[in-house]
């Protein structure tokens, strides 16, 4: 499809719907147990009196519209809707808590909030006499609603109403709405995940969008009778890059799961075809798989390592380029049918045909772990200033510390002091109220990304590491913290981890084990335990997790290995500011906060005394005293 200066996002999406009508469905959503379909005709008219009922409450152009909720077909059309009326969309994680709610609304100048019911709904309720600019706030699940009656409420099914009666009035007006706006206009305002400072608002043109996916499209074609699965937050830059820019301009349908909990289950019964996630989902698979596996019995647990011997084998064959042949044939024939086939289809991957992961770096273990299950896996590298994506790898030239090579219209180039530039029509126009990070971002036409790397013999992008992350080993060497966490976190004892080192004179680390999967371990072994923090200072559990770090270390350059460890007394938490809503670790943060464990980590002390505070995910905040043993871990 071709992309011209004047098309936008709503123009594209009201040729979609005409063309399809109630002959395709555009959105399936799960509903108490039943998939319901949603032709491209009804998509077309929920979305029509949406913005029309917006615009009958005030919006004018460039107004921003902010949404918050579940992955569900009503976000989705609140966002097309926004587009339509000539506004510019501002999405919020569902999970934002009441500061972050409050600032990217009144930093986004925001007029209207879509949320999904109550609990976003309280969340407007505690902040909107602190966002000024902040009108009327829209929900659409009437559960817990029956009391509130603040003027600044107003129901979906109220704003589609106002929507119809304007609409009876002006029945061309939708239609010339569409019609207006230029690819150049502002579409999307997007935060940034923030690991350093409070997050910044990209934006991000239609142009952007558009010529983002149609690159995308031009290395992975998708297809209408595609489906996917929307699971991951709109908020997020990648799922934006698959329901919006690539999904508009394919027509595959998107599928919505019946509720966070289930969307595993859920993305199973789809079986969709291309998948996109971060490295955090592919890790839990990847967890479930191996967590299995130690519950199996001994003829599962030797026919699944058989599977996998020979599954390796393969993998590492294609990322040489070499064909498999006669008896090798056959055996990686017998390990798909008896294993791996039912391994990829309990994970919902029997169908898809690529599957990504960007956002952070994904670990080779991983990375090999999937493609020895014949999964088509691939590394992508982008950033939410450049829409999404700039660089991917290619069928048949997949390298496993690599990222692949730039899409389409798109030139990365490295920069002296090893900075990664990329130029592409997809670069974002500015950051909104902030032209000091945008003239330190954008220069002479390049996107200064901020992350180290180089490109290798073979034209691949290699990713060594945010520019401020790197580290410098004892002998003098740059080291990124990322791949030693990642090489942790293949273990299924171990959730999240955090590597220090640097310029010190030896690693350590911080770990954080998995609550679920250790606790069964310990049932097993007859251990008693009544907490995660008591679970973490288990003798037993120490010598658990200094067996997987002694796995991590192997082959790995002496100055680079973990000398000493510590297991946190919880995990890492977003709402502790620990993490991003991404699951990105906040590392000027944790070292602020954990300065006595980094202390004692670097000291002659075999114990780190605690007394803090921790909050839990209903607010509710429990204070902490707590000895920390710090294991040292022998050459």
């Amino acid at each position: 499809m071709e992309i011209t200066e004047e098309l936008t996002i709503p123009k594209l999406f009201y040729e979609k719907a005409t063309f399809y009508g109630k002959n395709k469905v555009a959105l399936r959503e799960k509903e108490f147990g039943i998939w319901r379909p949603i032709t491209w005709q009804e998509y077309l008219e929920k979305v029509k009196y949406i913005a029309l009922g917006l615009l009958k409450l005030g919006l004018k152009p460039e107004d921003k519209v902010s949404m918050i909720g579940d992955n569900r077909p009503e976000g989705l059309m609140a966002e097309i809707a926004a587009l339509c009326a000539k506004g510019i969309g501002v999405w919020l994680f569902q999970d934002c808590l009441m500061e972050e709610v409050k600032y990217i609304i009144d930093h986004s100048d925001t007029r209207y909030l879509f949320g999904e019911g109550q609990e976003e709904v309280d969340k407007a309720i505690s902040i909107i006499h602190e966002c000024p600019k902040l009108e009327k706030v829209i929900w659409d699940d009437p559960k817990g609603m029956r009391n509130y009656d603040q003027d600044f409420l107003i129901s979906l099914e109220e704003v589609i109403a106002l929507g119809k009666d304007l609409d009876s009035r002006q029945p061309n007006l939708f239609k010339e709405l569409t019609e207006q706006g230029h690819g150049n206009d502002t579409a999307l305002l997007f935060y940034t995940s923030g690991t350093t400072s409070l997050p910044k608002g990209a934006l991000l043109t239609h142009n952007n969008m558009l010529t983002m996916g149609k690159n995308l499209m031009a290395v992975d074609p998708c297809f209408e009778t595609d489906d996917y699965v929307s699971y991951l937050p709109f908020a997020w830059i990648g799922e934006q890059m698959m329901s919006i820019s690539c999904g508009l301009q394919v027509g595959f349908t998107i599928n919505f799961p019946e509720a966070t909990e289930t969307a595993q289950a859920n993305i199973r019964e789809i079986g969709p075809h291309v998948m996109f996630a971060p490295p955090r989902m592919y890790e839990q698979m990847t967890r479930t798989v191996q967590v299995k596996y130690l519950d199996s019995s001994w003829l599962k647990r030797t026919c699944y390592w058989l599977s996998q011997k020979i599954g390796y084998r393969a993998a590492n064959r294609k990322f040489n380029k070499q064909s498999s042949a006669g008896f090798m044939k056959i055996l990686e024939w017998i390990a798909y049918i008896t294993v791996q086939k039912k391994l990829k289809d309990h994970l919902g991957l029997s169908r898809v045909r690529h599957a990504y992961t960007g956002g952070a770096a994904m670990g080779p273990d991983h990375f090999r772990f999937f493609h020895s299950l014949g999964v088509n896996l691939k590394q992508i590298y982008g950033q939410t200033e450049i829409a999404g994506i700039s660089v991917v790898h290619r069928d048949g030239d997949i390298k496993f510390d690599t990222v692949g090579k730039p899409i389409p219209d798109t030139e990365i180039k490295i920069a002296e002091d090893g900075e990664i530039l990329a130029k592409s029509p997809s670069v974002f126009i500015g950051y909104y109220k902030n032209p000091e990070a945008t003239e330190k971002t954008l220069k002479e036409g390049w996107l200064h990304s901020d992350d180290k790397g180089f490109i290798d013999e073979d034209g691949h992008l290699v990713v060594f590491d945010r520019s401020k992350d790197v580290m410098t080993l004892s002998d003098g060497r740059p080291f990124s913290p990322q791949y030693l966490e990642t090489r942790l976190k293949f273990s299924p004892y171990i959730k999240d981890s955090w590597i220090i080192g640097d310029k010190k004179k030896y690693i350590t680390a911080v770990i954080c084990i998995d609550y679920q999967v250790v606790g069964n371990w310990a049932d097993e072994k007859k251990l008693n335990y009544t907490s995660y923090m008591e679970l973490s200072q288990k003798p037993e559990v120490y010598d658990l997790v200094e067996k997987m770090v002694r796995q991590a270390n192997m082959d790995l350059p002496e100055p680079a290995r973990v000398k000493k460890f510590v297991n946190l007394y919880k995990e890492f938490d977003p709402d502790d500011d620990e993490l991003t809503r991404t699951r990105k670790l906040r590392r000027a943060f944790v070292e602020n906060r954990y300065k006595v464990i980094m202390a004692a980590l670097y000291s002659e002390s075999d114990m780190v005394h605690i007394d803090t505070s921790i909050t839990y995910e209903d607010g509710r905040q429990s204070h902490i005293k707590i000895d920390l043993q710090i294991r040292n871990v022998p050459d």
